[in-house]
C-alpha cells in the first residue's frame, strides 16, 4: 500500500502527494473540459502511468538479463471518445530502443510493455496501440 493525498486548489486544479516521499504533482483540465491545460490531465496521467510502467518494468528486466535499455525513448498519444460519456478511448505508443536488441530481447521486452501491471489493469475496451522501434 502506497499512501496519496490531494487537494483541491480550485480552477480544476488537484495537488496529488504521494505521502511517503512528499512528491508533489498538480493536474489541470484539459482545455477541452473547461480547463487551462497547463498541466497533467487525469486522463493524461493514465498515459504516463501505462508508458512509464512499460519501461520500469522493462527496466527490471533489463538489469537482470543484460538487455541495452538506456536510452529508450517513448512517445504516446491519448484519443479520447468522440460520443459520451467522455472517456479514453485510444492510447497510442511508440517505444524507440536503441541498438543491440538481440530477437530474444526484442520478444522479451514487447511482451513485458504488453503485460505491465498498468496495462493488465486498463480496461478492455480503451484500445492500446503499440509499437516498437529498432535502429537498423
Amino acid at each position: 500500500m502506497v499512501p496519496q493525498s490531494l487537494e483541491y486548489l480550485g480552477e480544476l486544479r488537484c495537488r496529488l502527494t504521494h505521502e511517503p516521499s512528499g512528491v508533489q504533482l498538480v493536474t489541470d483540465a484539459p482545455t477541452d473540459n473547461h480547463g487551462k491545460g497547463e498541466s497533467f490531465s487525469p486522463t493524461d496521467l493514465l498515459v504516463s502511468a501505462l508508458i512509464s510502467c512499460q519501461i520500469t518494468t522493462m527496466g527490471i528486466a533489463a538489469r537482470a538479463e543484460g538487455i541495452p535499455l538506456e536510452g529508450t525513448r517513448v512517445y504516446a498519444e491519448k484519443h479520447m471518445s468522440a460520443d459520451p460519456p467522455r472517456r479514453v478511448a485510444r492510447v497510442v505508443v511508440h517505444i524507440h530502443f536503441p541498438a543491440g536488441f538481440n530477437s530474444q530481447q526484442r520478444s522479451r521486452v514487447e511482451h513485458i510493455s504488453r503485460t505491465c501491471p498498468v496495462a493488465l489493469s486498463i480496461h478492455p475496451a480503451i484500445q492500446i496501440d503499440l509499437s516498437f522501434h529498432y535502429p537498423d
